[in-house]
């Protein structure tokens, strides 16, 4: 199953350093929650919902890690169905992941590129206030949301880290 796991700076040294992530770890997938919500039959529309779910999820790990550098990262992996416990009653698209993620699962790196760091310094400061209705702080995170995240081979970790 394709998983898109949140992340930060601070994440990616552990995956670089460790070549893995230590389970129990929360990320995004095309769910049947996830389905019933965006009533798309188009798998890569619905994968790129599930991204985007991480990418929002990356500014909340990023607001509680003032080491993380203000980009926002998310990880695609592809994690064993068994491994996988889908939780859509936390929200759309969540999965809970049972096993470590080792570096060689990571199919590819998605992170913002430096011009948007003040935008996802404000937004990160704003989820949680966002997430709890304020319209102002809803209004950075859409700013944040709308730069593209950055494809990254997996291969290219160390390099991507370096820029960060």
């Amino acid at each position: 199953m394709r998983i898109y796991l949140p992340a930060t700076s601070s994440l990616l040294r552990t995956l670089l350093d460790e070549s893995r992530l230590t389970a129990p770890l929360t990320g995004f997938a095309v769910t049947p929650g996830l389905r019933e919500w965006y009533r798309d039959d188009d798998e890569e529309e619905l994968e790129y919902a599930a991204s985007l779910e991480a990418a929002r999820a990356s500014l909340r790990l990023i607001d509680a890690d003032p080491q993380a550098s203000h980009r926002r990262v998310v990880l695609a992996a592809d994690v064993a169905d068994a491994e996988v416990e889908v939780r859509d009653d936390l929200d759309r698209g969540v999965v809970r992941i049972a096993a470590d993620v080792p570096l060689r699962a990571i199919a590819s790196i998605h992170a913002d590129d430096a011009t948007a760091g003040e935008v996802v310094g404000l937004a990160a400061a704003a989820i949680n206030a966002a997430d709890l209705g304020d319209a102002a702080s809803q209004d950075r995170v859409d700013d944040a949301e709308g730069f593209e995240l950055s494809w990254y081979a997996s291969q290219e970790l160390a390099e991507l880290l370096e820029s960060m």
